[in-house]
């Protein structure tokens, strides 16, 4: 009797340990809580019993969509979703159920980066977020969704990612990205759906980071250094590569709306090859989820002083040359926009305490490019001409329907004029209807213009909707010189 026993108590524990092994197993970000991109075929996968069928069952429909599983155990399977809502449940089957709970459909949005995109409602130590705390009370809401994947960095592709769903709430809100939580929260708002945000960021990364081996194999600097697959990895943020495959490879094929991004403080002293890398990086993107040119709207770098960070003696890059690189990806790339940042800087800090401001400026992006709604403001004027007349410069604007505008009674301090020397001097600028007329004593025939092309130059040229021009200039001389100190 006693030999019974044991035997069905052995034979119990190996039915248990292969029903645990055949358990249907799916990435963290397909979970309790989460949010599936509406309107669209919404794809899952994982692995299970290899050989066995899986099986889909959403809550919003009495229909079953159904897979094989492959002999390797791993699974792929695509449905359809339809407009906002929920909660639902969604269970999903290989004989062992799996019920995914509270999930709703709406918007999904990736947001990646760097420090200023990672940096919490909490901000860093010693640097605040402004009005953060009122903003973290205020920030119960159900249809806002948050996601944070934690940092990682591989030297090989990764299948899964750290993380967990929940609701917008002041506990998970203080720990969650500033930039796309203000993002989020006007999205939902305006279009009073349920919105899903993302979190894949890193401080300090660099966009070669970001990027697969085959993205890169068109820069043969960064190519170099991509670390072989046994390799220790020399900087876990800024060597090529790494934090795509580590962060990013996972979620590769979730059907999502778009990207938001805040990336370039890392690249600002290489920025002759930021425009082609950057736009390579997103057009990558696209092509690996194979969802179309989906939106892609991404922060310009905000003025900081960089002498701050160069070692002492060595001269500093004019980070203007990034902004610039940044602002040539709009037209280099489809379906992109760029949020201009020169009036949220902080020439102290890299991390401006202002995260509103990006997070909603990008929002303005995907409502007025994504959303289409009407009667708004979403991109800056941009630089489109200048003119000499005599002694002074007229310069005129793209993307200004209403012309331009200044702070009160406006005289710019951030214009400057060269003449044949390519010696740039402080100018006098003011508005003249759409145009803006700049004059310098000191060039007398002025053949160049440049507005607040340094590193830490605070914006002072508006649209009437309020949105910041960017740096400009209208030369395109080969000189990059280093600011002496």
């Amino acid at each position: 009797m006693k030999k019974l026993v044991n035997s069905l108590c052995l034979f119990a524990a190996l039915a248990f340990g292969l029903n645990a092994g055949a358990e249907v197993k799916m990435p963290s970000f397909f979970s309790d809580n989460m949010v599936l991109q509406q309107q669209t075929d919404a794809r899952m996968w994982g692995t299970a019993r290899p050989g066995s069928t899986v099986t889909v069952a959403p809550g919003w429909t009495s229909e079953k969509y159904e897979t094989k599983c492959g002999k390797d155990g791993k699974w792929r399977i695509s449905f359809p979703t339809p407009a906002a809502g929920g909660p639902y449940d969604v269970t999903v089957s290989d004989g062992t159920p799996l019920k995914l709970s509270n999930v709703m459909l709406g918007e999904v949005w990736i947001c990646s980066g760097q420090s200023n995109m990672e940096m919490p409602m909490k901000g860093f130590k010693n640097q605040p977020v402004d009005g953060a705390n009122d903003a973290i009370l205020e920030s119960r809401n159900p249809d806002l969704r948050l996601f944070t994947v934690k940092r990682n960095s591989s030297t090989v592709p990764v299948d899964d990612v750290t993380g967990q769903w929940a609701e917008a709430a002041p506990e998970a809100v203080r720990n969650f990205s500033a930039t796309a939580y203000f993002f989020g929260r006007r999205i939902e708002k305006l279009l009073d759906v349920p919105v899903g945000l993302i979190v894949v960021a890193w401080g300090g990364s660099a966009c070669e980071a970001w990027m697969t081996d085959e993205m890169l194999a068109a820069f043969p600097e960064a190519a170099a250094n991509i670390p072989a697959v046994d390799a220790k990895i020399p900087s876990k943020n800024r060597t090529p590569s790494v934090l795509y495959k580590g962060m990013l490879n996972p979620l590769v094929g979730l059907a999502i709306q778009g990207v938001i991004w805040y990336q370039g403080e890392d690249n600002w002293n290489r920025a002759h090859s930021y425009a082609d890398m950057f736009s390579t990086l997103i057009k990558g993107w696209r092509g690996l989820w194979n969802q179309g040119d989906f939106p892609f709207y991404y922060c310009q770098i905000a003025p900081y002083d960089y002498a701050i960070i160069t070692e002492p003696g060595k001269e500093i890059i004019n980070s203007a040359y990034l902004r610039e690189a940044q602002a040539k990806v709009e037209n280099m790339v489809p379906n992109t926009g760029m949020a201009v940042l020169m009036d949220a800087g902080w020439a102290e800090g890299i991390h401006p305490s202002d995260k509103k401001t990006p997070g909603e400026r990008l929002a303005l992006l995907a409502l007025g490019k994504t959303y289409g709604m009407k009667g708004i403001g979403c991109e800056s004027p941009v630089y489109k001409s200048m003119e000499v007349k005599g002694d002074t410069v007229v310069v005129a604007f793209d993307r200004a329907p209403e012309w331009i505008a200044g702070k009160h009674s406006f005289e710019s301090k951030q214009f400057q004029l060269a003449g044949e020397d390519r010696v740039f001097h402080p100018a006098k600028a003011w508005i003249s209807r759409s145009k803006v007329m700049v004059k310098s004593d000191k060039v007398p025939h002025p053949v160049a213009v440049r507005y607040a092309f340094e590193n830490a130059s605070e914006g002072d040229l508006f649209s009437t909707d309020g949105l910041p021009v960017s740096s400009f200039r209208s030369d395109d001389w080969p000189d990059n010189r280093p600011i002496k100190k």
